[in-house]
């Protein structure tokens, strides 16, 4: 990702269908991970990455569900999690594509990353904000492609494999700088985010469990103040938002969720007790890749719709138009419609019965 654009803390790819081994807690996580980069792209609250970094978290998630799949043998798993993930983008890229091109894009030869995005696809200005999201697939992408023998690697000395991890978003952050272009971007992003996926992996093998509270505590506290006092030393365009810093985004997350894990917040009983939210957990999973994807253009569609509504007499008398709010609620109304139209997408790509709603 080029450093104009914003990272946001996106919905990892659903891992499979509900089942009884499903952790709802991570659900729960994903979730509260769709409302906040929607929040994020609506209002723009720095603080937000402080409170929740949600994408160290869900690549966090991401690598715990990854490497229990790698239980089964490595290349179905690899067939299944891209037929998944690209399906979905194929089908944004379809309509996205001749939107742009009506709009003065000219496309290259680089047209080819939309079939598979190893690197950021290409668009023109009039799209960016709605293609700019897809940073997070190419990097989840090359996360699963390597994960087989990042995996391996892990397991032969968890510990210290976890702590040299930060060493590259530290090396390229403080002394060899970020390589130009798209090979640049996915380095870049990879390295940020690497120790949350390595710590998925701890996850899942039990290794957090064998660490004392204590040390945990004792590990997460100086990483995440590293990352606040690095952010307060650095500020972007005089902003101290973690997204735009990536040295401290890596360092806060890494604290952060590794806290989130070894103390893993149990949200079973809140869902049995609230069959609501328990449903819209449920729908949010089973379509994060849709939520994700079509949140920008729900986002760029709602502006022309309250233009319209200012022309409605009762609306503009009686609702506050000009709020940023308003756009939030409009955008999560486009997003609903999003899922009910295109979410079938992903019931096609994990080979599922297609659906309206899960």
């Amino acid at each position: 990702m080029t450093g104009t654009h914003r990272r946001t803390a996106p919905a990892s790819p659903p891992a499979g269908p509900t089942g009884p081994a499903r952790d709802r807690s991570f659900d729960v996580l994903r979730a509260v991970a769709l409302v906040r980069v929607v929040t994020y792209h609506t209002f723009e609250w720095p603080w937000l990455g402080y409170v929740f970094p949600s994408m160290g978290v869900m690549f966090a998630l991401a690598g715990s569900l990854m490497a229990r799949s790698l239980e089964r043998p490595a290349p179905g798993v690899l067939r299944g999690r891209l037929r998944r993930l690209l399906i979905p983008v194929w089908v944004f890229g379809l309509v996205l594509g001749p939107a742009m091109l009506l709009h003065g894009w000219v496309p290259g030869p680089d047209v080819l990353l939309w079939v598979l995005p190893v690197g950021d696809p290409p668009g023109n200005a009039w799209g960016e904000q709605a293609w700019a999201v897809l940073w997070y697939l190419r990097s989840y992408l090359w996360f699963v492609l390597l994960s087989p023998l990042l995996l391996r690697v892990f397991r032969r000395a968890p510990l210290p494999v976890l702590a040299l991890s930060l060493v590259p978003v530290t090396v390229l952050e403080t002394m060899s700088g970020v390589p130009d272009g798209r090979l640049g971007s996915a380095i870049g992003d990879a390295s940020v985010f690497l120790f949350c996926w390595l710590l998925g992996f701890a996850h899942r093998d039990g290794v957090l469990d064998r660490v004392r509270g204590t040390a945990a505590v004792a590990v997460a506290a100086p990483l995440m103040a590293a990352g606040a006092w690095w952010a307060s030393g650095h500020p972007a365009d005089g902003s101290f938002d973690l997204d735009d810093i990536p040295l401290a985004q890596a360092l806060w997350s890494a604290g952060f969720v590794l806290l989130l894990l070894r103390f893993r917040p149990r949200f079973d009983g809140l869902l049995l007790r609230h069959p609501v939210a328990d449903q819209v957990v449920t729908v949010s999973n089973a379509r994060a890749v849709t939520v994700y994807l079509w949140h920008e253009v729900a986002l760029m569609a709602a502006v022309p719709l309250i233009d319209f509504m200012w022309e409605v007499p009762a609306l503009e008398e009686h609702l506050p138009l000009d709020s940023l709010w308003v756009q939030f609620g409009v955008a999560w109304v486009l997003i609903a419609t999003a899922v009910v139209c295109l979410g079938w997408v992903e019931d096609v790509a994990a080979r599922r019965r297609p659906r309206l709603l899960p």
